[in-house]
């Protein structure tokens, strides 16, 4: 296994490196700033300019994988990428690289119709549009997502959605035109993998109503957001119909596979972000007599963060490359391992930084409460923990039949 980074990569680094320390890092008090009350829920105004000096640079849909529409560039070769933009929770935007967009854009480019395309997958590509996706459900544990209880009912030329969703990533931003449902279209198929679906359900669908915003930790995370959505027979016409009856798990593992990849990748991007506001802060500060970089638990504590960082981004990469070499069946130890090992070494690393930087830590000032706040979402978006530990254990056990 080789992890040398390519001439192409490296390029792309040291350019969207650069992008960062000149546009974004600079910025981010301004991006805080237009944040107020009264247009929370509005596009940022310094993000849009951006987006246009990202597209300049060709920074632009790096993530698409052996596409006409992207970079072209592998899982190995966009995961280093991912870790820079991560390093501003707002920042892959910037580059139209953000979630739950590249995920759904990846669904459209391999599943979606000549029609799917053209009429959303292009202005999702040009960053004219946003989506959202639409899967877990608040009256049933969505650990398992064969509890799905939304129904994809078919009506002559048309299908009758209903049911009702929450934690629906984007919908309540005003850009978010489209989403991609899952709900049962075959809910009696002795194969419980067989029963779901996935649907392209228009925004503006009648029946469609989103009930309320929902705050993690506190947080809105305007204007993106999170929502909680009801479906009321919502008629969509039956091309909509993504693939095929009974093809939404399908569908799903082709999604989820390099999205966990994504969010690992910013984890530690963040994680590396973190260590450096904790070093800053125990070097210039003073307790008891000598430097707090100087205490003997700071010194573990950023050796033990470094040793994270680290064993997390290699798990990661070597996840990467074998769903490039062997695709996500066989790589779903290794996706299931790193969708386990980011969350947790973030949340550590977070917490550490928290507590090096005091009271402070807990504050908005420093970007940590939020980053906090993030990472243990993460250790429930895409599947909790226990769900890819269990997946992990079967599988080793498997070796020993």
């Amino acid at each position: 296994m080789d992890f040398e980074y390519s001439d192409k990569v490296k390029a792309l680094q040291e350019k969207l490196s650069r992008f960062m320390d000149e546009h974004v890092y600079p910025n981010e008090h301004r991006y805080h700033e237009e944040t107020t009350a009264e247009n929370r829920w509005q596009p940022r105004a310094i993000v849009e300019e951006l987006k246009s000096k990202a597209k300049a640079a060709g920074l632009w849909n790096l993530f698409l994988p052996e596409s006409d529409y992207g970079a072209g560039l592998t899982n190995l070769e966009y995961a280093p990428l991912c870790e820079i933009m991560g390093r501003v929770h707002w920042a892959p935007e910037v580059f139209n690289c953000s979630a739950p967009d590249t995920g759904n854009m990846e669904v459209l480019v391999r599943y979606g119709t000549a029609e799917h395309k053209k009429r959303w997958l292009e202005p999702l590509l040009d960053g004219k549009i946003r989506s959202a996706f639409a899967m877990t459900e608040p009256a049933v544990a969505s650990s398992d997502a064969t509890n799905i209880q939304s129904s994809i009912v078919r009506d002559g030329d048309h299908y009758v959605v209903n049911g009702r969703k929450w934690w629906t990533s984007g919908a309540p931003d005003p850009r978010c035109k489209i989403m991609i449902f899952m709900g049962k279209t075959a809910p009696n198929n002795p194969n419980k993998y067989l029963q779901q679906s996935m649907i392209l359900v228009p925004m503006d669908a009648a029946g469609v109503k989103i009930v309320r915003w929902l705050p993690v930790f506190g947080y809105d995370d305007a204007p993106h957001g999170h929502a909680e959505v009801d479906f009321v027979n919502v008629r969509v016409p039956a091309s909509n119909i993504l693939l095929g009856e009974g093809r939404g798990f399908e569908i799903a593992q082709g999604r989820l596979g390099p999205g966990r990849i994504h969010h690992c990748m910013r984890m530690i991007g963040q994680a590396e972000r973190a260590l450096e506001k904790m070093c800053k802060r125990v070097k210039s500060r003073v307790a008891f007599g000598k430097p707090v970089a100087e205490q003997t638990v700071t010194l573990e504590r950023i050796a033990e963060a470094r040793i994270m960082i680290e064993q997390s981004r290699l798990l990661t990469l070597k996840a990467a490359y074998m769903m490039d070499k062997v695709g996500n069946k066989v790589a779903r130890a290794e996706i299931a391992m790193i969708k386990v090992a980011a969350p947790n070494m973030l949340c550590k690393i977070v917490d550490w930084a928290i507590q090096a930087h005091g009271a402070g830590g807990v504050s908005d000032d420093f970007g940590l409460a939020k980053a906090y706040a993030g990472a243990r979402t993460l250790r429930l978006a895409d599947g909790p923990d226990e769900v890819h530990r269990n997946q992990i254990g079967r599988i080793e056990l498997k070796k020993y039949n």
